[in-house]
């Protein structure tokens, strides 16, 4: 599995998906451009000690990313607050990537329109969203239980 994430806004958010990334074996896509720094350095600083052990491929747009995911094959998983589908209602693949949206923004329709599923995270009534780390963390351990990871 992967965890791409669009357009991110918060170094912080991205330095906790890339370690998480590095400990559980899954992959992090950086769709471009992001809300800061993305320098060496700065993703270094972002993803701690844990840098060198995470794949991450960065995107320069998000039609780069398409084209990308597209010729290999893989299926698009967007989390979204707009989905029908609780992310426990899908059946995972090994070659799903988990797009989170923007901190501030989510996707644009248009991204979302390109997507292959949506899935949510059904929260009580008023609630808007949770952190785009914490929600990452939740759908794609959900998809390594299903495939049987660490078993």
């Amino acid at each position: 599995m992967r965890i791409a994430l669009y357009q991110p806004d918060i170094a912080q958010n991205t330095g906790t998906l890339l370690r998480l990334g590095a400990c559980l074996g899954v992959a992090i896509d950086i769709i471009g451009p992001a809300g800061f720094d993305m320098s060496g350095r700065a993703l270094k600083r972002a993803g701690l000690d844990y840098l060198g052990d995470v794949e991450l491929q960065q995107h320069v747009s998000f039609s780069a990313f398409d084209e990308w995911r597209r010729h290999r094959g893989f299926r698009l998983v967007l989390a979204t607050t707009k989905a029908e589908q609780a992310y426990t209602e899908i059946a995972y693949r090994g070659g799903d990537i988990v797009m989170m949206g923007r901190e501030s923004a989510g996707v644009p329709d248009e991204v979302a329109a390109l997507a292959d599923a949506a899935v949510k995270i059904p929260m009580r009534e008023g609630m808007r969203s949770l952190n785009v780390a914490l929600a990452a963390a939740m759908i794609v351990g959900e998809g390594l239980r299903q495939l049987g990871a660490g078993e």
